[in-house]
Formats: structure tokens, C-alpha cells, sequence
């Protein structure tokens, strides 16, 4: 009872700060994110609604919140099916709770360059993929990124899978990285992004995964001996739009929105490419460890997610990713 009150009274919040025409042809969105304000997902963000303001005359302005202040991924992408949110940079795991098909690009060990990983999201696949979310309510203007994802813990180095024997990994709510940590020996619970530090510190979870940018970010680090440089998975970031609001947008506003959206997807992805290269050295001045792990002994423990979840994506899907990331030397 009380967790229903808890989501009626977000749901109220949310519809209050959601989109209106403050006049005639002008409208405020509202966009909702669950990194920190420090993060390369915050300040890109804000320039992307600065650049909306100018591009459209101050006809569209976009209000952004950080830090979950709108909800957790998973109750913030509810919030853009229903309406209730005009925008979100959510997590993979929630918006392919809508359509399981964005999931594709999280099966294991699946890209070894960003090149890959923008050759499948950029092309036929991604826009199949969100042209299947429209019938649920959310939109994708671009794929913005996560990235690699790399293992932290308080126990030990993460090298083989035996070390991740009996480990309660923390994880977003996603079917493929639960799996992913099944297959690895370990224990792994999923938790809203929100509470990780806390949880991290009063030892509720051994550790957890997660791109550099936002172990640095959040400082997770200051709660974690470890740092396991594994890339086990690729996650995208999925700037979405309420299908709702997109339709009581005019067309001309639709397109300002939508080069803009994949103009900051760019500069996105080059800055968190930065950000992670640059941040490791700053996290091991922190006096975190870091290893690199035994990429092919992993890959070959995660061989079984391959076989659970393409009935989930069908032959044909994984085929033509498969082919997409081979093509790209």
C-alpha cells in the first residue's frame, strides 16, 4: 500500500511539471535523468536544451533534473509511457522493458569498439527498434551512451569467474546483466541507481558494475577497493520522448528536437569516451585497484546468455547485429 501511494504521489509530480503550451506555438518540457550533475549526461543535456531554446526561438524550453530528483530509471521511463514525462536519458534495462529488442546490444562480450556498438544503433536496427517502442508509448530521438560496463568490489580482483564465486553484485534492472552475473558464479540483485551508494556502504552489496564515468561521477569509489576492467557489456542510453508529447508537437518542432537529439548524441559519446579514458587515472590516484581481467575466460562463462535470449530477440535479429559488428574493421 504504501509503495502505491508512494508511485501516485510521483505520478501527481510529474504531471504537474510535464509539458504545457505556456502560449500559443510554445511549449516546456520536461526531461528527467538519474546521473549526477557533474556527470557528461547532465552537462550535455543542458546544452542540448539550450541549443532547442535558440534553434526554436524560445518556442521550445526543456527543464532537465538530474539525480533521479524525477524518480528512478525504471519509474521515469513509466512516467514518458504514460505522459507523465516528457523526457527521459534513461537506462537500457527500463526502456527495453517496453520492447526486449534494445536489449540486443547488451548480450555479452558483444562489441569490442564503440564503432560496433554506433554501426548497429545508428542503422535499420536502431530505428526498428524504436519505431517498435512508439507503440508503447516512447519515442527514441537518439541512442546517447553508457558505455562499457566494468566490475568494482570490496572483496577481491575480478580476473576469472571463479573470483566472482558467491559475490552479491548490485545491478539496474535488467534481465541480460542478471543473467550475465548468474552465468559468472555470482549473486546478483538489481537496485535503483539512486540507493547504490548507500547500499555500497553499509555493505548490503559486495559491489556492483557500471561505466567509469559514473563510478567517478557518483564516487563510488570512495565505497569500493576494487576495479575489475572487464567490459562485459555495452549499454546505450536512450534519450526518449513521451510519444504523446512528440504528437502535440508541430512538425517543425519535431525536427528541431530530433537533430538535436542526435547532434548532442554525438558529443556525448565523444566526451564520455574522454571522461573514461581520463577518469581511470583519477580513480587509481584515489587509490582504488584496478586490474584488467581475463576478457576470454569471461566471455566463455557468458556463452549461455547467447542461447537463453535469442528466442527472446529471434535468429534473425542477432544474425544481422552479428554481421553489423563483423563488418566494422
Amino acid at each position: 500500500m504504501k509503495k502505491n501511494l508512494i508511485t501516485i504521489l510521483l505520478m501527481l509530480i510529474l504531471l504537474s511539471v510535464g509539458m504545457n503550451a505556456v502560449a500559443a506555438d510554445r511549449f516546456v518540457l520536461t526531461l528527467g535523468h538519474g546521473a549526477a550533475p557533474s556527470n557528461p549526461r547532465h552537462t550535455v543535456a543542458l546544452e542540448l536544451a539550450k541549443y532547442v531554446e535558440a534553434m526554436t526561438n524560445g518556442a521550445v524550453k526543456i527543464k532537465v533534473f538530474p539525480s533521479e530528483t524525477l524518480g528512478s530509471d525504471r519509474e521515469m521511463a513509466e512516467s514518458v509511457a504514460m505522459g507523465a514525462l516528457d523526457m527521459s536519458i534513461n537506462s537500457q534495462g527500463p526502456i527495453a522493458s517496453y520492447n526486449p529488442n534494445l536489449n540486443v546490444v547488451g548480450l555479452p562480450f558483444l562489441f569490442s569498439k564503440p564503432a560496433q556498438t554506433y554501426a548497429v544503433l545508428d542503422g535499420e536496427v536502431g530505428e526498428i527498434i524504436s519505431e517498435q517502442l512508439t507503440k508503447k508509448g516512447i519515442r527514441i530521438l537518439a541512442y546517447w551512451e553508457n558505455g562499457f560496463r566494468h566490475i568494482t568490489n570490496n572483496i577481491r580482483p575480478i580476473n576469472v569467474p571463479a573470483d566472482l564465486e558467491g559475490l552479491k553484485i548490485r545491478t539496474p534492472e535488467d534481465k541480460i546483466t542478471l543473467a550475465i552475473f548468474n552465468a559468472l558464479g555470482a549473486n546478483p540483485a538489481p537496485l535503483a541507481f539512486g540507493e547504490l551508494y548507500m547500499a555500497l556502504s553499509q555493505g548490503l552489496f559486495d559491489g556492483q558494475e557500471n561505466p567509469i564515468t559514473n563510478i567517478y561521477y557518483s564516487k563510488l569509489y570512495e565505497v569500493q577497493k576494487y576495479i575489475s576492467l572487464t567490459n562485459h557489456k555495452y549499454e546505450t542510453c536512450p534519450l526518449v520522448i513521451s510519444e504523446s508529447t512528440w504528437q502535440k508537437l508541430p512538425e517543425k518542432y519535431q525536427k528541431v528536437l530530433k537533430e538535436a537529439a542526435m547532434k548532442y548524441a554525438m558529443i556525448h559519446r565523444k566526451e564520455n569516451i574522454y571522461a573514461n579514458n581520463n577518469l581511470l587515472k583519477e580513480l587509481k590516484k584515489e587509490g582504488v585497484q584496478v586490474n584488467t581481467a581475463d576478457v576470454a575466460a569471461l566471455r566463455a562463462a557468458t556463452k549461455s546468455v547467447y542461447t537463453k535470449f535469442e528466442p527472446v530477440f529471434g535468429k534473425e535479429l542477432v544474425d544481422k547485429v552479428l554481421a553489423i559488428v563483423a563488418s566494422v574493421e
